[in-house]
């Protein structure tokens, strides 16, 4: 039997199917934001990349975007919650953690340069412990090279001889392994207190033949540069650099790839770098000792 149904059911039956289609009415969708595009920056001077983490403007306080680069005003992504903001050299700084890192889209088109210069304030938070192994500083992630780094740096740990007044340390470019180890060794960074490392690699300089540190890299503490050093750290490459800009991606900060999820070996032993950083710059050109002491003595 069929039930009836009255009419004035079957009006509020109508009326309430009207209101959910209403409810349901396809809305516009706003627009999207200007948000940073996927694409390589070319900046117009020599600094390529440059990563403050002290910017004054109020949109900025948002930590990602504090952490920006400057040149191509991208943000880092978005780090870990364990990443902090520290006191830097010159007003803010980024304060690591163990087991993170900074990442960054890329560090715009520094990988065309053929000499460079990178430079950095650190501040460690002691001596890596032998238990603990060494810790990386930073990583320009590249899959052409077996570790996918183009370019990295490791702070190494007391088993390789580090102490607080003499740090073991290793900076590869292009599977060329710069070490610093036994004589070569690093003065004071593990001293708790901020220090200014510089990187210069001048490709026009041949090889040392002789051993004595006279090789295409040179390397300042504190606006000095290191003399006396072997060709294990001056002269482990010579001529150009050669990456293959399609192959070069992120830019990690204060640890390796493992530590930002990226392709890399995930050995335990690979440490990210706890201390702070600040005032991060890679240039595509050779900086003078002249302009290396003048970013020291600027804190810059």
């Amino acid at each position: 039997m069929i039930k009836k149904i009255k009419f004035t059911d079957y009006l509020w039956r109508v009326s309430l199917v009207i209101v959910i289609s209403a409810s349901c009415k396809k809305t516009t969708r706003p627009a999207l934001g200007d948000y940073p595009q996927d694409h390589i920056v070319t900046p117009t001077t020599a600094l390529r990349f440059y990563a403050s983490f002290d910017s004054s403007k109020p949109a900025d306080k948002q930590i990602n975007i504090l952490f920006g680069d400057s040149i191509s005003g991208y943000p880092s992504f978005f780090p870990n919650s364990t990443i902090t903001i520290g006191q830097g050299i010159h007003g803010t700084a980024f304060k690591g953690a163990g087991g993170t890192a900074l990442e960054y889209l890329n560090a715009n088109d520094f990988s065309k340069s053929t000499s460079f210069t990178v430079a950095f304030w650190e501040k460690s938070t002691g001596v890596p412990q032998s238990a603990d192994g060494p810790q990386f500083v930073m990583s320009l992630v590249d899959k052409d090279y077996w570790h996918n780094s183009g370019m990295f740096l490791l702070f190494d740990h007391t088993g390789a001889g580090s102490t607080v007044d003499s740090a073991a340390v290793t900076f590869a470019v292009e599977d060329n392994w710069f070490v610093f180890h036994n004589n070569d060794r690093m003065p004071k960074i593990y001293d708790k207190q901020w220090h200014h490392i510089v990187f210069v690699y001048d490709q026009t300089k041949a090889k040392d033949p002789g051993g004595v540190g006279q090789g295409p890299l040179t390397t300042y503490v504190d606006g000095v540069a290191m003399t006396g050093l072997s060709k294990d750290a001056t002269s482990a490459m010579s001529g150009p650099l050669t990456f293959n800009a399609a192959s070069v991606s992120n830019l990690v900060l204060g640890g390796w790839n493992k530590h930002v999820n990226i392709s890399g070996p995930t050995d335990p032993w690979i440490n990210s770098f706890p201390g702070s950083l600040d005032q991060v710059r890679f240039y595509n050109k050779v900086l003078s000792a002249s302009e290396v002491l003048a970013l020291y003595n600027s804190k810059l």
